[in-house]
């Protein structure tokens, strides 16, 4: 476990399942159904703080650990997608459910990815900038791959979901403004504080 890093990642993810999973606190049976409600942009668009164990992990470990954090999270909000929790989750999941476990996994795997991609690449010449653009990066490609996905395969959804208001005045409002914007605020601020963690471990 120590040898291979094992341990470190799983602490890593229940550290993101508990950021994600607050009413676990309060109930532990609704660990599947209240508390899944809380991750993602299936969400009911409250602001997640679960993409911060990602960055971390993710700069902590490599891309494969930022990959594995953002697998887990992503098998979550599928869970949520299928029992019913979140109902827009439901919509996309009854619309094609083999798509539906591959954009909410496809979006967290590849936000881990490239967020440890990007800090793993900048660390030498700049680590707190390197922090930065990696907790950036994170939100940017979660957002962005899910709003190419369901732009491209689940439009009736989106339309649905905009009430028969414009799609694309939904997407800016509902889908960037209200979730992308605040989870990007919520990362850079956190950045500072990311540093200083990794330089921490790093000196054990």
């Amino acid at each position: 476990g120590i040898a291979n890093e094992l341990f470190p990642i799983l602490i890593f993810i229940g550290v993101g399942a508990m950021i994600a999973f607050p009413p676990l606190l309060k109930d532990p049976s609704m660990i599947f159904f209240g508390a899944a409600a809380q991750f993602g942009i299936f969400a009911t668009f409250l602001v997640s703080l679960v993409l911060i164990p990602i960055v971390l992990g993710a700069a902590l470990y490599g891309p494969s650990a930022g990959a594995l954090l953002g697998a887990t999270l992503g098998t979550v909000v599928y869970i949520n997608c299928v029992t019913g929790a979140d109902i827009g989750g439901a919509m996309v999941f009854q619309a094609n459910p083999m798509l539906c476990i591959l954009v909410v996994l496809g979006k967290g795997i590849l936000a881990g990815f490239a967020s440890g991609l990007v800090y793993a690449g900048l660390k030498e010449k700049n680590a707190p900038l390197a922090m930065t653009l990696a907790a950036a990066v994170c939100p940017l490609v979660n957002t962005g791959v899910f709003i190419l996905c369901m732009a491209a395969f689940f439009m009736e959804v989106l339309a649905a979901w905009a009430g028969g208001s414009n799609v694309l005045g939904y997407i800016l409002s509902g889908l960037i403004l209200c979730n992308f914007v605040p989870e990007l605020i919520i990362n850079l601020v956190f950045s500072a504080a990311g540093s200083r963690i990794v330089r921490s471990f790093q000196k054990v």
